[in-house]
């Protein structure tokens, strides 16, 4: 078996990202001791040692004030270039915010940081979901489709500055944003652009990513639910010529223990010492994100409170168990159409390293034996797990 510095240099393999704790509180809303820090100096660890052992990404949090949980900040786009610094591989994504961001100081910016970093940085379009933020430094609360049709046009305008010919310029009359012959040099280093990422589950997210981004992220879900999102999202991009154009992530939190009952005690922990009032403040906030859309399917229209724990259903993707069943779920993850796995840890100090050494070699040895394109042999291999249901802890 090829050790955790032998990767794969297969164009068709998954790739790797993690959550970076650039706030506080960890990736769960529980009050279980984490050893995870959102200071710099230990991001910056963590992120040499990602990159040592096989991730490719890493995607920064945009938050503009404290929330269930997380009582400070780092600002996403600064500490991604101190991120992108600091390593030579890793390539960082930064969340942006429409609303506080305008994409011409957006586009500035990262265009920008993709020439101090040599091609290595990407960005993440997040619609908003919390209405305190917006209305805590002034900015308009738009109701969901509106947010994501001015998502949409942000990332219009992203594309449109960075590609467009020098000698026109770029010009756009939408709703939201508008451009008369706008010039951006330099250009970004990579070709056509840095990666747009956004995400989400409504319509909406669905459309977008479809239409205008570069990758589609996804909360965890069963697998029907991955699936149906994914064959939906490739049919309406498909309506649009972009079938071959947009790409799939899916989020995932990640206990690795040598047995499955040590795994699943983790989990239980973690959930049974959730922060009740921090939880379920941030489930009163979220509840019309899915609510409030026609087919009432945005993100967390479903989840329960156990879910909501870890706050991007990271749970539900069931990576918790040992290393050769986390491997296992990961590959039929990719027969699902999956490209990239978004990771999550409880103890970040010790367990982004222990993924890249124990779970990713068995990733890439599962790759090279030909599995993860199957999906029918993959859910007869490995699929019994997503039809269990845990009974949810009262609150």
């Amino acid at each position: 078996m090829a050790t955790y510095t032998q990767l794969s240099s297969d164009p068709e393999r998954l790739l790797f990202a993690y959550w970076v704790p650039n706030v506080s509180g960890g990736l769960v809303t529980s009050k279980i001791p984490q050893r995870t820090s959102w200071d710099l100096k230990s991001n910056l660890r963590y992120a040499r040692t990602a990159e040592k052992v096989g991730f490719e990404y890493a995607l920064t949090q945009i938050r503009f004030t404290a929330s269930y949980g997380a009582a400070n900040q780092h600002e996403s786009v600064s500490f991604s270039q101190a991120l992108l610094q600091g390593t030579e591989k890793l390539k960082v994504i930064a969340a942006i915010l429409p609303g506080p961001w305008n994409p011409a100081v957006a586009a500035k910016q990262i265009a920008s940081i993709d020439h101090y970093s040599e091609g290595r940085i990407a960005v993440n379009i997040v619609s908003g979901w919390f209405k305190g933020e917006f209305t805590a430094i002034g900015e308009w609360w738009l109701d969901h489709a509106e947010r994501y049709r001015r998502s949409k046009e942000f990332m219009q305008c992203l594309r449109g500055i960075w590609t467009a010919p020098e000698d026109e310029g770029f010009t756009f009359a939408g709703d939201f944003y508008r451009f008369r012959n706008y010039r951006l040099g330099p250009k970004p280093v990579q070709q056509p652009h840095p990666e747009i990422f956004q995400g989400g589950n409504s319509d909406d997210a669905r459309n977008n990513g479809a239409e205008v981004s570069d990758w589609y992220f996804m909360n965890g879900n069963d697998l029907d639910g991955f699936r149906t999102q994914i064959v939906d999202v490739k049919a309406r991009a498909a309506k649009v010529g972009r079938e071959d154009k947009v790409r799939f992530a899916v989020n995932g939190f990640v206990i690795v223990r040598d047995t499955e009952a040590e795994a699943i005690a983790v989990l239980q922990e973690i959930q049974g010492k959730a922060d009740v009032e921090a939880v379920n403040a941030f489930r009163n906030e979220v509840k019309n994100a899915g609510a409030s859309t026609n087919n009432k399917t945005g993100m967390w229209a479903t989840s329960t409170f156990n879910d909501l724990v870890q706050y991007n259903d990271g749970f539900k993707t069931k990576l918790i168990g040992t290393k050769e069943q986390v491997a296992e779920r990961i590959v039929l993850l990719k027969s699902l159409g999956v490209n990239l796995v978004l990771t999550a840890f409880l103890h970040y100090e010790e367990e982004v390293e222990q993924f890249g050494k124990t779970v990713l070699p068995l990733v890439r040895e599962l790759e090279s034996q030909g599995r993860g394109k199957d999906a029918a042999v993959e859910i007869e291999h490995s699929g019994a797990v997503y039809k269990k249901q845990a009974p949810a802890l009262k609150a």
